[in-house]
């Protein structure tokens, strides 16, 4: 008779959805690492800003495929997705702008685009500051970062 197997079971959930993420279509997600990372101008625990138009399948498919890469860090062992949001303008992609003001923002105070983040190096502020306040922007980069 061949020898059985031990059944585990992980001590946290592996992907956790909350209501919100399921709310819009159109969001913002930041994925925050369990330790703060080196950036030219300090640390953050924020590891990728990203977008999409498809909603909380995207971020499920986002954190599948940035997992592979970011956990392989060193001292990086979990990661949490956070959705960002704000509200829907006619003829404006929201949260398309909102992206490109968290990008900058995050460049502005920790040097460059988060780790995960191969777009954005280059970007500019356009006409984001014109939706949001800098200040703002730059509240929600620090709530996350630390």
């Amino acid at each position: 008779m061949a020898r059985r197997l031990t059944i585990r079971i992980g001590a946290h959930p592996a992907i956790t959805i909350t209501r919100q993420a399921t709310r819009s279509e159109r969001l913002v997600y930041i994925a925050k690492a369990n330790k703060a990372l080196k950036y030219p101008f300090g640390r953050s625990k924020i590891v990728y800003i990203g977008t999409t138009k498809e909603g909380v399948s995207r971020i499920a498919a986002s954190a599948a495929h940035q997992a592979r890469e970011l956990l392989e860090t060193h001292g990086v062992k979990s990661l949490e997705f956070f959705v960002v949001t704000c509200r829907p303008l006619q003829r404006v992609k929201t949260w398309s702008k909102l992206e490109n003001g968290l990008l900058i923002t995050f460049k502005h105070e920790f040097g460059t685009v988060p780790l995960g983040n191969t777009m954005g190096k280059n970007r500019s502020w356009r006409d984001e500051l014109d939706y949001f306040t800098e200040g703002r922007l730059r509240s929600v980069i620090k709530r996350f970062s630390h």
